[in-house]
């Protein structure tokens, strides 16, 4: 919708809150505004009225909205995004007073995430989130659909269109319900297929723009997207690296966290999101030069317990050190740890949490082993990790990664 080229200039837009109090409204419009800034519009303006409650018919009054209307022309705008979810009626209404192009802070996301989504069920997710968010929406519109249809005083051909469009809108749910369960089957197995292989798996959640890609990219060299912009990364990344221990563990790049997400993109992304609700253990990334990163961690927090995470282990990864003011008011401990993915710093410290947060499921051993033994060694290389072996006149000695179901045999060889 916003996506620029390089010979056109970005679409000029205006900002409008109403503040009833329900949420810090200043907060609210600066992350709007971030999120227009990454769609591709220039912010000119900004509004924020306060009110007991929302105008049922447009969202701020008429009042207000002829006031806005003439500064619209002053600043040349040609889109009001709303920091709220507009009903259908709401934004015929408004835009009949404004004359100009009214979206949501919803759509806006929607349309975001429709630009940023690179795979297959990426693309399903955001197209369902889209297409929710649509149906409600037609049956407020229907008078300016019954101009689109061509009726001239009539409201037969809007209606017979907004019939057809409801009917299109839901077989269309329908089939992409289908095939995100298709793809959930195919994501369960592959999951399935970790656990029982005995793949560790690390998720990398919290809020968006915190620097989770980045972080990926630096310990694994994934090579994901890396963007100082909102949901730069929409698709799952996992990426195996080596700990201090011997053991891998798969890193999982999520998509990012968003105040107030749209419920529509709550349920689509949720399947994407269960890769936590899976993970052995969970690193919740926040930014330490951002002034509401307790705000940002609440927020992921309280999304992690509605996917049922509570009993996974989890590490407070405190990124962009190299950019914070305050980093005497964090202390590290074995569930958190201070990074600067951009230099690459404390990654040494990350590695260790990781080892001392996930469950034990080997152990690295010396052994040495009797030649009249060595089948066991055998044992220990089909279930786990020899990282060298050298003979002497007592046996094999070997320094190896022992899977845990051997390590009480292998006790009677420990160097």
């Amino acid at each position: 919708m916003y996506e620029n080229k390089t010979d056109e200039l970005p679409v000029k837009a205006v900002l409008a809150c109403v503040d009833t109090g329900e949420f810090d409204a200043e907060v609210s419009i600066r992350e709007l505004a971030e999120l227009a800034s990454t769609a591709g519009a220039e912010v000119v303006g900004t509004i924020i009225q306060k009110k007991t409650s929302y105008d049922p018919a447009t969202c701020m009054g008429s009042g207000r909205l002829e006031e806005l209307k003439e500064q619209l022309g002053t600043l040349e705008a040609e889109l009001v995004i709303f920091d709220h979810e507009l009903t259908g009626v709401q934004i015929r209404n408004i835009e009949d007073i404004l004359g100009v192009r009214i979206i949501d802070r919803t759509t806006l996301i929607l349309d975001i995430f429709a630009q940023r989504a690179r795979t297959k069920e990426g693309k399903l997710q955001v197209e369902l989130a889209q297409q929710k968010y649509r149906l409600p929406r037609l049956t407020g519109m229907g008078t300016a659909l019954s101009r689109l249809g061509g009726g001239i005083g009539t409201r037969g051909p809007g209606e017979t269109k907004l019939e057809s469009d409801k009917r299109h809108i839901r077989k269309r749910i329908s089939c992409l319900e289908e095939e995100l369960e298709e793809l959930k089957k195919h994501r369960n197995f592959s999951r399935s297929r970790r656990k029982k292989d005995g793949v560790l798996c690390a998720a990398i959640v919290g809020y968006t723009n915190v620097g989770k890609s980045t972080l990926l990219n630096a310990l694994t060299d994934a090579g994901v997207l890396a963007e100082n912009k909102l949901f730069a990364t929409l698709d799952i990344t996992s990426r195996s690296i080596e700990l201090p221990d011997g053991r891998s563990v798969m890193l999982i790049d999520t998509v990012g966290l968003i105040r107030r997400l749209p419920h529509n993109l709550v349920e689509a992304f949720k399947s994407t999101l269960e890769e936590a609700a899976a993970a052995d253990v969970i690193l919740n990334v926040q930014d330490l030069s951002s002034p509401e990163r307790r705000q940002q961690a609440e927020v992921t927090e309280k999304l992690l317990d509605e996917l049922g995470c509570c009993d996974i282990p989890k590490i407070n990864v405190m990124n962009k050190s190299d950019a914070a003011i305050d980093l005497d008011t964090v202390f590290e401990d074995d569930s958190t740890v201070i990074v600067s993915a951009l230099h690459h710093g404390g990654f040494d410290r990350l590695l260790d949490c990781i080892v001392k947060n996930l469950p034990e499921t080997a152990r690295r051993m010396k052994l040495l082993v009797p030649y009249d033994k060595s089948a066991f060694i055998g044992r220990v290389r089909l279930e786990g990790k020899v990282f060298s072996e050298e003979y002497t006149a007592d046996g094999t000695e070997i320094d190896a990664l022992v899977d845990i179901k051997l390590v009480k045999e292998a006790q009677q060889y420990l160097v």
